[in-house]
């Protein structure tokens, strides 16, 4: 699939600019734009305008990113966008961004929610991710660092909120269509983009539909090692990956407004749904297994060979998906003064991955390798104990085994919530209260990762008299490294195909009790606030409080519990002058385990002889912490602001390992060694960092410089927690340094922006303190133009685009220990899009 010839960018320009012509006029000439900003020829500018504006409105600390920031200069996903936000990093898989960490935390420290609705995490019920929401729907992000009562306790780094679009922006009928067309660096691999929004408003209905579809092929380019010493290579791994990620939305809002303004009523719906089609090609060469044969180690340095190491092909055709179905009946009504708004919100999340790896064992071969760059391992294969070259087409495995590994959640949300707003004097003051409830129940069935680990003839395969030779295609790997050991792509589709054909569909797997995750969980809410305004500013203070209860269920029985937290919060917003505020705010707020820390059942997984247990007694993770920030608003569009921050965490969750006896949890399994891991509560845990952030318009300093401008923020953090056993680490997601920094220029419909991402090591998200594994830092840079026509075309505004992203060419890294032992080595390449954008 990824020899099709390259994309002629141009040809695709061509054919975006014919489909404009065929639109017909439809009504009036109407040069606005579906979007917040209504912007023609500085979309930068004026976005940014919108989001200073609100941000100092804010009676919070917060970061806005106006609906222009994506619209305009359109980002792979919402996180890409987040990624410019001080005191935000991303975290990728395989060049995409995914996830992001809000000021150092771990993902599940900072919700996400749609117009307010808090969206589960498909995998676990706490970690929702970015690539599974298209930017269509978008008005504007609204990134809170500091928590009022009206938001979920469980916000402890941050609440990010995705406003969607308003019906009601513009009157009539308005349309806007993205087709995008790009490819892969690495792989000359197919991207693909298509967005379209349109809206119908009169008096007192409005409507909008959307829908959008994003395809990107690749190949990702992998090495692991495998370190028996900081100077000794037990083994490396040799894998690329051919991959298709596709992701769809469909949804829309129908809305009636009453007269007079006094209310409105709605229903919302969003479906996305997220694939990752995988095809993974793999060599391992054991190089410690190979010389116990001889009775020796693997040998120490950087540059050896070996006279046998044992080699192992994987061979695999699998999925990762994940779908969010969401829908929304509000109201909002004006009753004498009291505004009363509702929502009923049901939300259905699924998640399955399916990865049936066929694994042929026995192989053998002589083996030279030279470390001295970690980052491009050089390697050869020779027969054994000689140096007469092999081709690795040519090895023979003495047999195949499966390890078909397949996880599955599915989460039933339904959330209820209900506020009331009042303008009064209270104190003495004028204020305004606010006061509601909510109601968030869940319902988690599914299992986490199971490997079913076995001889391919108990599947079949021996008897089919398929052979894994056959689907060799020849076509070297397309790589990034310095090719070494000749690895050539298999057709793997056409060998699953063939294997289903005579055995069945191999994702009938019979899931023991001991994997199965069955979790109830009902997180009830009440919340009291008010904002009182003063000469020189305003106070807002109250409490929220959240009742927990869930139920665990496991093969020997079911686990129940319920607590209250009640979590108090104080914010003062002092005007310093007209431009200039100070803010500073103590907040508290608490974290539950993740459906698979909490599960109440035990794991046994062969393969790695590892036992998992989970632990439905985990404590909740409880916060209190302070912020502190100053905010100098500058001219029309420039600003210059400074904060701190400290959060206090008790109970920190991590995973702890250690090894016992596997006769313990199965008789069969007596005498040999096994690492238990199970999620326990730690202590002590802080995090704590400081930002700058600076965005200067020249237009604002120098009239002679109008049109440029740049942006720049700057974020050192810090955070560590206690294990039992009075080790001391970062808490997962943590980099010591995150900068951003842009420069733009736009003109006459030109538009123009580079911008510049770094963060270095963090501790990974696996969280398993006794495997600590790290993520190296990471350097990226991206470009985006774009110029909007002078004139509409039939009364539609016509722009075109064109992105370069990872132009640093990224490597990503990680390791256990020290960076001298890198445990895997990525590579994805550069990424090229031009599109068009029409606006009726």
């Amino acid at each position: 699939m990824f020899n099709y010839p390259k994309k002629k960018l141009a040809l695709s320009i061509t054919l975006a600019i014919s489909s404009v012509t065929m639109f017909p006029a439809l009504a009036e000439e109407n040069d606005q734009q579906i979007e917040e900003v209504v912007v023609k020829a500085s979309p930068i500018l004026d976005s940014q305008k919108a989001a200073l504006e609100a941000k100092k409105q804010a009676t919070n600390f917060v970061d806005i990113i106006a609906a222009d920031t994506i619209g305009r200069f359109p980002d792979q996903n919402l996180a890409d966008s987040l990624g410019r936000v001080p005191g935000v990093a991303i975290e990728r898989d395989q060049g995409q961004a995914r996830y992001i960490n809000f000021r150092g935390a771990p993902f599940k420290y900072s919700p996400i929610a749609i117009d307010g609705v808090v969206i589960p995490g498909a995998e676990n019920g706490r970690v929702a991710r970015f690539d599974s929401f298209p930017s269509v729907i978008t008005s504007r992000l609204i990134a809170n660092k500091t928590i009022t009562p009206n938001m979920p306790g469980d916000a402890v780094a941050g609440f990010i909120n995705i406003e969607t679009h308003d019906p009601f922006k513009f009157d009539g009928f308005a349309f806007n269509a993205d087709l995008g067309f790009g490819q892969q660096d690495l792989g000359e691999g197919d991207i693909e983009k298509t967005a379209l929004k349109a809206s119908y408003s009169n008096e007192n209905w409005g409507a909008m539909i959307y829908t959008s579809k994003n395809s990107r092929e690749q190949i990702t380019d992998n090495r692991e090692y495998d370190w028996l010493s900081e100077n000794q290579l037990g083994g490396v791994e040799f894998r690329s990956y051919e991959i298709t990620r596709e992701d769809e939305a469909f949804g829309g809002k129908l809305e009636y407004r009453f007269n007079k303004g006094s209310g409105r009523v709605f229903v919302s719906l969003l479906e996305s749904e997220f694939n990752d089609h995988e095809l993974r090609n793999q060599f391992v060469f054991d190089i410690q297994g190979g010389m116990e044969q001889f009775g020796q180690n693997a040998p120490t340095g950087t540059d050896n060979y070996v006279p046998l190491a044992l080699v192992e092909r994987w061979l695999q055709d699998g999925d990762y998906k994940s779908a969010t179905s969401t829908k929304t009946l509000g109201f909002e009504y004006n009753l004498k003064g009291w505004l009363l708004e509702g929502r009923v919100s049901i939300t259905d999340t699924e998640n399955l991955t399916h990865i049936p790896l066929l694994r042929g064992v026995g192989g053998a071969g002589a083996f030279a390798y030279d470390l001295t760059d970690l980052e491009d391992p050089q390697a050869e294969l020779f027969e054994v104990n000689s140096t007469t070259p092999l081709a690795l087409s040519s090895l023979n495995y003495a047999a195949n085994v499966v390890l078909n590994a397949k996880s599955e959640m599915d989460i039933e949300a339904t959330q209820i919530k209900f506020d009331v707003t009042k303008d009064m004097n209270l104190f003495g003051l004028n204020s305004e209260i606010k006061f509601g409830f909510n109601s968030d129940s869940r319902e988690a069935d599914g299992y986490g990762f199971y490997m079913d680990f076995s001889d391919a003839s108990l599947y079949g395969f021996m008897a089919t008299g398929i052979n894994p030779n056959d689907y060799d295609t020849g076509v070297a790997w397309d790589s990034d490294f310095t090719h070494g050991v000749g690895g050539t792509y298999y057709d793997n589709v056409a060998l699953r195909n063939d294997w289903e054909a005579q055995v069945g569909d191999l994702g009938n797997i019979d899931i023991p009790a001991g994997d199965l995750i069955i979790i109830d969980e009902t997180v009830t809410a009440v919340y009291a606030m008010a904002t009182s305004y003063f000469d020189w500013g305003n106070l807002v203070y109250g409490a929220r409080i959240e009742q927990t209860d869930y139920t665990s269920e496991g093969p020997t029985g079911t686990f129940e519990d319920d607590y209250i937290n009640v979590l108090p919060s104080l914010h003062v917003n002092y005007d310093l002058g007209q431009d200039k505020k100070l803010r500073w705010s103590v907040t508290t707020g608490v974290s539950r385990p993740n459906y698979g820390e909490w599960r109440a059942t035990t794991s046994v997984i062969p393969i790695s002889s590892t036992i998992s247990a989970g632990n439905p007694e985990l404590d909740a993770e409880k916060t209190i912490g302070t912020d502190i920030s100053y905010e100098w608003y500058i001219g029309d569009a420039s600003m210059f602001s400074a904060a701190a921050f400290y959060r206090s965490i008790d109970n920190v969750i991590y995973v702890s390992s250690s090894n016992v006896d596997g006769g313990a949890f199965d008789p069969s399994l007596s005498g040999s060694t096994w690492s238990y891991t199970q999620s326990v509560n730690g202590k002590d845990g802080n995090l704590s960092g400081a930002e700058v952030n600076f965005i200067a318009y020249a237009s604002d300093f120098l009239d002679v410089m109008d049109g440029f401008g740049f942006s720049m923020n700057y974020t050192m953090l810090d955070s560590e927690f206690t294990t039992l056993t009075g080790e001391k680490y970062s808490l997962p997601g943590t980099s010591d340094t995150i900068y951003n920094a842009s420069v733009f220029y736009e003109a006459h419909g030109f538009s123009a922006r580079l911008n510049y991402q770094y963060r270095d090591d963090w501790f990974s998200t696996t969280e398993n303190a006794s495997e600590p594994e790290y993520w190296s830092g990471q350097k990226r840079a991206d470009l985006a133009l774009s110029y909007a026509l002078p004139s509409d075309i039939y009364g539609a505004e016509v722009s075109f685009y064109f992105n370069a992203n990872n132009l640093t060419d990224a490597v990503d890294t990680r390791y256990v220990g020290t960076a001298a032992t890198p445990n895997q080595v990525e590579r994805y390449g550069k990424r090229y899009m031009a599109g068009v954008r029409i606006n009726y």
